[in-house]
């Protein structure tokens, strides 16, 4: 029997609003991004959502919450927020912003609350798979509590 992992502020952030999820450890690589947890739960990559941080040009943080299978199209997503540019930030931005560590950074109770950008096809997913809050654990939720504990901006920004 496995070790059971250390509850993290996602988690508790999950159980705080009564949210039904079910929790998959999994051994984290670096590098290995959605493909590897996919492969090893038996799951389509596609319902496998990545959490992106990035920035406007003014700097405020944001959140993209993006199928582990496509990217984000920056262009499409500045237009959609009337900005004039959007990139991702750099490791150490990222964690001082959310609070995680790049590869375990969940949507759900980050250090600093901040906007999030939801591409709209990932509510059509029956379920869907996001991190956790830290390596190598992802949560297992519907679409809709996701919506619901978040309140997202629906995009069309994947490519």
């Amino acid at each position: 029997m496995g070790k059971k992992p250390p509850v993290t502020r996602a988690i508790h952030a999950l159980r705080a609003a009564g949210v039904a999820f079910t929790e998959h450890p999994y051994a984290y690589v670096d590098g290995g991004g959605t493909a590897r947890f996919a492969e090893l739960a038996g799951v389509d990559e596609h319902a496998v959502i990545k959490t992106l941080v990035m920035a406007d040009e003014h700097g405020r943080g944001l959140l993209v919450l993006m199928h582990g299978d496509r990217e984000v199209s920056t262009k499409a997503l500045a237009r959609a927020l009337g900005v004039k540019a959007v990139a991702p930030v750099d490791p150490a931005s990222a964690q001082r912003l959310t609070g995680y560590q790049v590869g375990g950074i969940s949507p759900f109770a980050t250090r600093r609350p901040l906007p999030v950008c939801l591409q709209a096809s990932i509510c059509v997913l029956p379920r869907i798979y996001v991190n956790g809050g830290r390596r190598g654990l992802l949560v297992g939720l519907e679409p809709a509590a996701l919506e619901r504990l978040l309140a997202p901006t629906r995009v069309d920004v994947a490519r």
